[in-house]
């Protein structure tokens, strides 16, 4: 887990807004605690968290739902991507933001 989690970086920069829903019992919520795990210490200054723990019985999805600077939500069912997946898929979206950025001239420099 250490070497793992190591080497994960995840470009926080652009999010604004994140929500995610598990039942702490299950192993299918793996993923979204350790989505929750990987958010840097300053996390709550720059964005707004929500997580909901679900009961034991609960039969609903765990989830990682995700707002960006643009406008943009993403929905993830966490249970189907695996943390790897769920990394891929913000990043990818946060790549794009930061190209845009860089185009424009409006990169600021700042710690991720």
């Amino acid at each position: 887990m250490g070497r793992a989690r190591d080497s994960a970086k995840m470009i926080t920069r652009y999010l604004t807004e994140i929500s995610t829903a598990f039942n702490p019992f299950s192993p299918r919520a793996k993923t979204a605690r350790l989505f929750l795990s990987f958010l840097p210490g300053n996390a709550r200054a720059t964005m707004k968290i929500n997580t909901k723990i679900l009961p034991r019985t609960s039969r609903e999805k765990s989830f990682v739902q995700v707002k960006f600077k643009d406008g943009k939500e993403m929905k993830l069912d966490s249970e189907q991507l695996g943390i790897k997946g769920v990394m891929e898929e913000l990043d990818r979206h946060s790549r794009i933001l930061a190209r845009q950025e860089e185009l424009t001239g409006q990169l600021r420099w700042e710690r991720v």
